[in-house]
């Protein structure tokens, strides 16, 4: 009490006890694999489909096929009820962006010093809109669209320009528009060339460019180039060659005439605003279609092909290309605090094939110890019990989950059907049942575990067989008759039996963790004393209490007091809390017991 208590009085003291912790934003899962475009090896997170696609694209060609690949059908199932995403791009090998020089005023040969570069934020081939890298001649048809523009690439266009003010539209185009029909993906008005000014192009647009750096022995990191962030969508300004420091006097007059001669010229130049020079690496696709990079195969093994020398164009075993891309992106979502996941799916991948990636993932998630591995056992070829169940006693992990048989869908890009892992479908189940129950109800069953997108499952597995796989904790996928595919199992990997060789307790604790740890961060470097503690117990007692109420926990109890921080953990600088929880387990096996008694016999109560 600050006052100084001499004589009789009333005396009012304030204890502020409605310290709220800041809530914690939407976590959700993280997608490794290829993709038709975007940028590689930088996890980017997305909130929609329709925002997967146009930074990731949709669909590909391989020779005279069109492919979508797992990572996207993956990503629409779990977009369709969860609303974030991480998604990382695979790509190994030279990979590149495509660049567009913008020639300067006066100038249509790009071959000059450009007026300013722009790069793609995306890697590979994709993002080209040259038809090669030697063109010569016009790269467009009489209508104005470029040979090789495609919905999933873009051009550039130099709209106006005002020599008086030094200033510039850009125009960001879809690839495949035409002249008469422009599709405008991006506009940015007013932008000039003076690093002084707030409408540098740089500064407006963004000159930023993010790529993975570091190596196993300090860690993995994303490396950010330049000093702008990304504003575009699409690109960032790779460099500006003829910049016009302080173009305007205070006056408002041209400083140099000379540097009018800067600016870029109108319209799109010889090159007719294409981007040309990105490279998918190892396992590419040119403009054609056709395999590109160090690899030599002619088919790429997609869907039901999955093998060990091939899944989606690479072959990911030691040694082998792409499997250093999937460790490398692996390491650094292996940072838990940049990349807030609680899931993890890695299509097509299967523990058959890719033992090292899937020891890797489980690796990752046990070290952050707040995200749970989805993964399959075997490929499509695999039909026998002993063959599956196999792959899953190789693992011994609570934070890993496994299920079984494939399944076929509808490819949504071309109608036909496709055999895909079950963990392609499965983020949906996942998602679905966080939306409409919570992490520690069982992603399975009935009412939260249907798989309505499903045709069909490749095996109908009898009671037998999904005994012997639940045996070795692999999670059924049971057909059963007007109700289609349904996950019938919620085991994890964990070879003990404990309240968590069950999928809704680690996710559970995946979920309680997160959010005090969270929160609780804001009490780091606060005073160690009484009043510290109490902030702690009002942030974890109300959310178990209403985690219990949501039937998470059957009980539960924080202690944080004199028992536990005692003065010497308090000179050792500790804060140190136990938290005591029975989580609530769920009814896998029902038992009825039907007794036939005769005639007049009476009913007890």
């Amino acid at each position: 009490m600050a006052e100084k208590i001499v004589s009789p009085g009333v005396f009012t003291n304030e204890i502020d006890a409605s310290f709220l912790p800041a809530a914690i934003g939407e976590i959700g899962a993280a997608l490794v694999g290829p993709t038709a475009k975007g940028p590689s090896m930088v996890p980017t997170v997305v909130s929609s489909y329709g925002e997967f696609q146009a930074i990731f694209g949709d669909q590909i060609k391989s020779g005279s096929n069109t492919y979508q690949y797992l990572t996207s059908m993956a990503a629409h199932n779990y977009l369709s009820a969860g609303n974030k995403l991480t998604i990382v791009r695979i790509l190994d090998g030279a990979v590149a962006q495509s660049t567009g020089s913008v020639p300067k005023e006066g100038s249509t040969n790009a071959a000059n010093t450009p007026s300013f570069v722009l790069s793609s934020i995306g890697h590979g081939e994709g993002t080209n809109t040259l038809v090669g890298a030697n063109l010569t001649g016009s790269n467009t048809d009489n209508n104005g669209e470029l040979y090789n523009g495609t919905n999933d690439n873009f051009r550039w266009e130099i709209s106006t320009v005002n020599e008086t003010k030094g200033t510039f539209t850009l125009l960001i185009r879809r690839g495949n528009d035409t002249t008469t029909q422009k599709v405008p993906l991006e506009t940015w008005n007013d932008l000039n060339l003076d690093p002084n000014s707030n409408n540098y192009i740089g500064r407006k647009i963004g000159n930023q460019n993010a790529s993975i750096a570091g190596d196993a022995t300090d860690g993995f990191y994303i490396n950010y180039d330049g000093d702008y962030q990304q504003k575009s969508k699409y690109v960032y300004v790779k460099s500006v060659d003829l910049p016009t420091p302080n173009y305007l006097t205070e006056g408002g007059e041209i400083r140099l005439n000379a540097q009018s001669a800067s600016l870029p010229d109108v319209g799109s130049g010889s090159l007719e605003g294409a981007f040309g020079g990105g490279s998918d690496g190892y396992s590419g696709f040119d403009a054609y279609g056709n395999l590109t990079g160090t690899r030599t195969a002619t088919k790429v093994n997609f869907f039901g092909d999955i093998d060990d020398d091939d899944s989606q164009g690479y072959a990911i075993k030691t040694g082998a290309d792409g499997t250093d891309a999937y460790t490398n992106a692996l390491n650094l979502l292996a940072n838990a605090d940049e990349y807030d996941i609680n899931l993890l799916f890695l299509p097509g991948i299967v523990a058959e094939f890719h033992s090292t990636i899937v020891t890797k993932a489980i690796d990752i998630c046990e070290s952050r110890g707040d995200c749970f591995f989805v993964f399959d056992p075997v490929g499509k070829g695999v039909n026998s019990m002993g063959g599956v169940t196999d792959q899953a006693k190789a693992q011994n992990s609570n934070y890993a989950a496994t299920y079984w048989p494939w399944v076929q869908v509808i490819d949504l890009t071309d109608g036909k059907m496709r055999w895909v892992p079950a963990t392609t479908m499965l983020g949906g189940v996942f998602a679905f049942n966080d939306k409409v129950a919570a992490p520690w109800f069982a992603p399975a069953g009935l009412n939260r575990g249907g798989l309505d997108t499903v045709i069909q499952a490749a095996r109908k597995l009898t009671h037998g067989n999904r005994d012997t796989l639940y045996e070795s904790n692999v999670n059924p996928l049971a057909t059963f008759p007007g109700q289609g595919v349904v996950v019938w199992g919620q085991k994890t990997l964990q070879k003990k039996a404990s309240a968590l060789d069950r999928v809704n307790v680690r996710r559970l604790l995946i979920k309680v963790k997160k959010f005090i740890a969270s929160s609780s961060r804001f009490l780091v470097f606060e005073q160690n004393n009484t009043a510290t503690r109490e902030r702690f117990l009002n942030i974890a007692n109300p959310f178990l209490e209403s985690v219990q109420s949501q039937s998470g926990l059957n009980a539960f109890k924080v202690v944080m007091d004199d028992t536990n921080n005692t003065p010497d953990v308090v000179d050792r600088n500790i804060l140190y809390g136990q938290i005591f929880l029975q989580p609530t387990k769920t009814a896998e096996f029902i038992i009825l017991d039907f007794t036939i008694q005769p005639t007049g016999a009476a009913f007890p109560e």
